[in-house]
């Protein structure tokens, strides 16, 4: 536990941090899942028109430093490869 106030407010501040971090992490799963799902049973249209928003949230996730740039760089490649 800190002593300082400025450490106190790091310690609020993380857990807002951690709270937001997870909401996007967990959104972006979500939204992938979807996808792999429309991949698997075959619906190529549906995919491609989920496709920009899974890729615009990863990207949107890398800027805010939520996930690594290569990642989601690696992720969105990987889910565009799938549907060719």
């Amino acid at each position: 536990m800190p002593t300082r106030k400025s450490g106190l407010k790091h310690m609020r501040a993380d857990e807002k941090k951690r709270i937001r971090n997870a909401r996007v992490k967990s959104a972006l799963k979500t939204l992938t899942r979807k996808y792999e799902l429309l991949v698997e049973k075959g619906d190529k249209a549906g995919a491609a028109k989920l496709l920009p928003s899974v890729a615009s949230a990863m990207d949107k996730a890398a800027k805010k430093r939520i996930i690594p740039e290569n990642r989601a760089s690696r992720q969105k490649s990987r889910l565009a490869r799938k549907i060719a």
